[in-house]
């Protein structure tokens, strides 16, 4: 069972990796798709506003799938329909299509990340250690690479229909190879399942709120970084986009290191170290009228809110009886926070100041610290038990 649990661990952590690398690929191509289809700035605004709601309406329904399919089925057949995906936005004839695509983007998107959530919390159960926050550094791994080919291919002109063609299909089997080593978990028999659409508990509802206060200022963190450096502090377009580039850099080496800091410290101790450290980021951002401290704010924040989600799914699966339950409200939750936060922070931006708008994320960071308490860990939920891949 050590050995399948640590395999599993190596499978579930590719598989962030690869969802990773298509959520990079696909961000870097969206000037291509705007010059395409001949898309003003309002009208980019809405069609990047249907992946989150996809996401947000298939959320709810995911650990229901992972109940009735079994965590390592449920996450294979989620993650290839996510790699697929990526391909149809750039193949969209014009902007209802694109709209549709991009929902169900969002949908495959959402989904997948709920399978492979869970199975990461059962992974974790298995070992009695932190692994959630490395898994989601891997995921930040995968992004960046996905990014870096994606950029390399606008570079050279390279048809984003093309790119983005081959890269689904090679993400497509490099999913299904590497996610062979997942654990199967599987329902008792009689087992109550999951609600066909969960609605979160008020137990998940508490975890999730630490989530959305996190998610809200890594949002506002990478959605306004270059344009905070380069419209408030006066820097060049390189700079800012430099900015953005540490921002995200941060967050990956903190999380690929973050398990050892919540080994050490739990996970209650870790989130309000992480909160206070991102409050005062966005109180040097607010401060910041040159771009050294503007920076150091905004890599501050990075390092501060890393933690914080990986945590906040580990401990909504651990407080429900299936994983995939407790991981789906969570998820819900936080891809809220992602729906709302650009645009209030551009409306308060606009009736107020840019500056002002990071006071408020400062202070969103340190309601956070207050309701830490939310992750403490109850008592142990029963593990799932795990079918055995045949030939083992």
């Amino acid at each position: 069972m050590h050995t399948d649990t640590k395999r599993a661990r190596i499978a579930v952590a590719a598989v962030f990796t690869v969802h990773g690398a298509v959520a990079g690929s696909w961000a870097t191509r969206i000037p291509w798709l705007q010059d395409h289809l001949v898309l003003d700035s309002a009208a980019l605004g809405l069609a990047l506003f249907f992946p989150a709601l996809g996401a947000f309406v298939a959320m709810p329904m995911s650990g229901r799938l992972v109940h009735r399919y079994g965590g390592r089925t449920a996450t294979r057949v989620l993650l290839a329909l996510w790699c697929a995906a990526l391909a149809l936005p750039t193949l969209s004839p014009g902007f209802p299509w694109l709209c549709a695509a991009l929902f169900l983007y969002g949908a495959a998107a959402g989904t997948c990340d709920v399978a492979m959530n869970a199975q990461g919390v059962v992974v974790e159960q298995r070992l009695g250690r932190s692994v959630m926050s490395g898994l989601h550094g891997m995921w930040s791994v995968g992004a960046l690479a996905g990014a870096g080919v994606g950029a390399l291919a606008a570079e050279f002109a390279v048809d984003a229909r093309l790119h983005h063609a081959a890269t689904a299909l090679v993400l497509l089997v490099a999913g299904a190879v590497v996610s062979r080593g997942l654990l199967d978990t599987r329902p008792e028999p009689g087992e109550q399942p999951p609600p066909r659409f969960a609605v979160p508990s008020r137990a998940i509802l508490a975890i999730g709120v630490v989530g959305f206060c996190a998610t809200f200022a890594e949002g506002a963190g990478r959605n306004w970084a270059a344009v905070y450096i380069e419209d408030v502090t006066g820097a060049g377009a390189g700079l800012a986009a430099a900015c953005f580039a540490v921002f995200s850099l941060a967050m990956s080496v903190t999380r690929l290191a973050g398990d050892l800091v919540v080994d050490r410290l739990g996970p209650v101790l870790t989130v309000r170290a992480g909160g206070l450290l991102a409050a005062a980021g966005c109180v040097l951002v607010a401060v910041a009228r040159t771009p050294g401290p503007g920076v150091a704010g905004f890599v501050l924040l990075g390092l501060g809110v890393a933690v914080t989600v990986p945590l906040v799914f580990a401990a909504g699966g651990n407080a429900t009886p299936t994983p995939g339950q407790g991981v789906a409200g969570i998820a819900t939750i936080t891809y809220l926070s992602g729906l709302v936060a650009p645009a209030v922070i551009g409306w308060v931006a606009d009736v107020t100041s840019l500056p002002a708008a990071f006071g408020l994320i400062a202070a969103v960071s340190l309601a956070g610290v207050g309701l830490a308490g939310s992750l403490r860990p109850r008592s142990a939920v029963r593990e799932a038990p795990v079918v055995e891949p045949a030939g083992r």
